[in-house]
């Protein structure tokens, strides 16, 4: 698989293609990741509460620390920092960080990382890799499109990477998707024109009711190849869970290559917080992610 190019500075993102079959029918081959939330810290903001205590303890020297750390790493530094008030000599320089989530990542106690959330948006991905990602519930939150309430005109699908070979699996892949299509579009109209004949299964006072009641009943044709697109946010004890289940070489491909991504994007913003991952090619083309400290 071709390393992805990472797209942006602050919010890093991964951009899937649109491509289209003869038919006009809308379909993308790998994962779009964007990163559009991060952590924002005010060290400043600890000055009130670091003068408060005598001043013979300098806690207020974390306030002139000349390195600045990226914004999670910042922010889960504060709150662990803060469980033994260690702001003055005795911290850990900015500078030495690293070797500070290091400690936190070999001893496994990484309930300092849980202050500090990224949320992205997924497009590209399709029906069973979200069927998969919401199943991560500890730390996650997810706003993922529904199929009552969109219409065919943004109905798109994900061809698997087994299928991109450009012989037969991909022609059947085309065919498939333009039949559902053209079926999906049809079943619509026929559902509109029994709702238009007062069938009492989709009348509705609302128009947004009759809608919805026409397409509720039509995504019952759509296949898990249908296109969800989700914003997935989460802390980064949470991610780190998600990338080393799902990036993992026994991880279906599709998520697998979803969470590599998803590690690409937050090594970018946080090398000290995701650096301690390692890629390995796999047969097929992707890569698998692991990590000499797991389950932190």
């Amino acid at each position: 698989m071709i390393h992805p190019e990472l797209e942006g500075g602050d919010f890093p993102g991964i951009v899937s293609p649109v491509l289209q079959t003869q038919a006009g029918t809308l379909y993308l081959t790998r994962p779009g990741v964007q990163l559009i939330a991060r952590p924002q810290i005010s060290p400043d903001a600890l000055s009130a509460f670091l003068h408060g205590f005598d001043p013979e303890t300098h806690l207020t020297d974390a306030l002139t620390d000349p390195v600045v750390l990226p914004p999670g790493a910042a922010l889960s530094k504060t709150a662990g920092q803060l469980c033994y008030m260690s702001f003055g000599p005795k911290r850990t320089p900015n500078a030495e960080a690293q070797r500070y989530f290091q400690n936190i990542l070999t001893s496994g106690h990484g309930s300092v990382l849980e202050h500090a959330s990224y949320s992205f948006l997924f497009y590209g991905v399709s029906r069973s890799v979200t069927h998969e990602l919401v199943r991560h519930r500890a730390g996650f939150a997810f706003s993922q499109v529904s199929q009552r309430y969109v219409s065919r005109q943004v109905l798109r699908f994900v061809e698997r990477p087994e299928f991109q070979d450009g012989g037969r699996l991909h022609r059947q892949f085309v065919e498939r998707i333009d039949r559902i299509a053209q079926a999906y579009s049809d079943l619509q109209n026929q559902l509109a024109q029994l709702q238009q004949e007062g069938d009492s299964r989709l009348t509705a006072e609302r128009v947004t009711e009759r809608r919805k009641r026409i397409q509720q009943a039509a995504r019952a044709l759509l296949p898990n190849e249908t296109e969800a697109p989700i914003v997935a946010t989460a802390n980064v004890r949470a991610w780190r869970h998600f990338i080393e289940a799902r990036a993992s070489a026994h991880a279906d491909v599709e998520i697998r290559v979803l969470a590599w991504y998803v590690l690409l994007c937050l090594r970018q913003v946080e090398p000290i917080l995701f650096g301690d991952y390692q890629e390995t090619p796999l047969p097929d083309g992707t890569v698998a992610v692991s990590t000499p400290t797991p389950k932190v």
